[in-house]
């Protein structure tokens, strides 16, 4: 009995006591290293720190960029510039009509390409004929660029809201026609013929089975066909515009007024991660949530 109690101690490794006043290391690591780990997982849970965090290190590196003097001042303004610009615009009312203009003209090329690409969608995916002899003609137009039709549009409709309007109802329209017949063909030919078997018509399986299946792929398709709808309106606005955050870019450049042009990008990047944060992602999530079980038991057949 002695020698075991012997052994035991002879082999046992020693333990370490922390000193007196400070906290036993977790793990190996520091109390430093654990307190950062703790206050870098409390900051993550927080939508803000999500949302805004990653812009931290983006602004902090154009700002040292134009402290530095890396280019002249004529080319290249710092944070504080554009936010100074920023102020002295609001308090004439400047930006505030021109972000009105633009929203009132994606609001109509919106509407416009919503009402016109998911019928025509539907109606492509559905009907086999009318998709063997539309599809060569999707694909074309597809691949002309909106800005491609600026030269012509000015001749048919001069410097106008229509033709701002017809550049992004264009934009928006094949993405969203592409969308909706990917959606209608990932809708499982199973659900199709088992509510056919039990009597459904042509509507009912459109509205009960057709629809919620496409939803998911539709709903990407809206969200992608606004963002190149954004874009567009901003092209279109710097050519044929007479108002506009496009416009005051084009305007500012012809001036030398290089800080209303970085403004102009902060405003449209800003508006449109909130108009996807706050709507277009939570709409294409909460689509596939609902609706998205067709895709996986497409899958788990």
């Amino acid at each position: 009995m002695a020698s075991d109690t012997t052994d035991t101690a002879r082999t046992a490794k020693p333990v370490r006591r922390a000193p007196a006043g400070r906290t036993p290391r977790k793990g190996g690591a520091s109390p430093g290293v654990v307190r950062a780990r703790k206050v870098w997982l409390w900051l993550t849970r927080r939508a803000a720190f999500r949302n805004l965090g990653p812009f931290v290190p983006v602004i902090a590196l154009w700002w040292l960029v134009a402290e530095l003097g890396v280019f002249d001042e004529a080319f290249f303004v710092g944070p504080p510039r554009v936010v100074e610009e920023f102020g002295d615009l609001m308090r004439k009312g400047i930006l505030p009509g021109y972000l009105t203009d633009s929203l009132t003209r994606l609001a109509y090329g919106v509407g416009f390409g919503l009402a016109i690409g998911l019928p025509m969608g539907f109606v492509v995916a559905m009907f086999a004929k009318v998709r063997r002899f539309f599809w060569p003609i999707l694909l074309f137009f597809q691949a002309v660029a909106d800005i491609a039709w600026l030269p012509i549009v000015i001749v048919w409709f001069g410097f106008s809201l229509t033709a701002v309007t017809f550049v992004i109802v264009y934009t928006i329209v094949f993405p969203l026609m592409l969308s909706v017949v990917a959606g209608v063909e990932q809708v499982p030919r199973e659900l199709l013929r088992a509510a056919r078997s039990l009597g459904a018509g042509r509507v009912r399986v459109f509205f009960e089975v057709i629809l919620p299946g496409a939803l998911p792929s539709v709903a990407g398709g809206i969200r992608t066909g606004l963002g190149y709808g954004w874009r567009a309106l901003v092209a279109a606005e710097i050519i044929v515009g007479t108002s506009g955050v496009g416009f005051m870019m084009f305007d500012a450049r012809r001036v030398g007024d290089i800080s209303q042009v970085f403004l102009g990008m902060a405003v449209l990047g800003i508006l449109w991660y909130a108009l996807d944060a706050m709507v277009l992602a939570p709409f294409e999530r909460a689509t596939v949530e609902r609706w998205g079980m067709v895709r996986s038991l497409e899958a788990d057949g």
